[in-house]
């Protein structure tokens, strides 16, 4: 059961982090070399991404929990101290900027307020991916650390 709780937990951080990378490295793209064609396409993409994005940060959030309930120091603790942001993060301003944005391409508002969004949504989205780069290696350094220990222990 832990086996693949740990491997579902991995299976959706890696996909949640690919999903956020695709759609920071989209954005940047299409805004430095895309038309308004372009980066419509890339919200509208984006806005549908992320309802398959959220479950997999649920059971990011959730199979981490559930695998190591009542670490709160080392490596674990520090991911779970991030996690609440990230997920603060997502729901509180990146959710409604990809919405937001969207709504602005589609009806041609490429203003201000379009730029203003977007510069948050990218900062907001750097944020995160820096955050989860973290998790990542301090997942990696347990799963390194269990792995010397049966060493050791065989």
């Amino acid at each position: 059961m832990k086996q693949t709780l740990s491997y579902l937990h991995r299976i959706a951080g890696v996909l949640a982090f690919l999903m956020i990378m695709s759609f920071f490295s989209s954005t940047l793209i299409t805004e430095l070399m895309g038309d308004q064609a372009a980066i419509l396409t890339v919200k509208k993409v984006i806005s549908y991404g992320v309802w398959i994005l959220i479950p997999l940060m649920v059971i990011t959030g959730v199979t981490g929990s559930k695998m190591a309930p009542k670490a709160n120091a080392g490596p674990i603790g520090k991911k779970k101290k991030r996690m609440p942001f990230i997920a603060l993060n997502g729901l509180l301003i990146l959710l409604p900027c990809a919405i937001y944005l969207q709504h602005l391409a589609s009806s041609g508002s490429f203003d201000m307020t379009f730029y203003t969004v977007q510069a948050a949504e990218l900062i907001a989205g750097f944020i995160n991916l820096v955050l989860m780069s973290l998790n990542i290696r301090d997942g990696m350094r347990v799963v390194r650390a269990k792995k010397i220990m049966q060493g050791q222990q065989e």
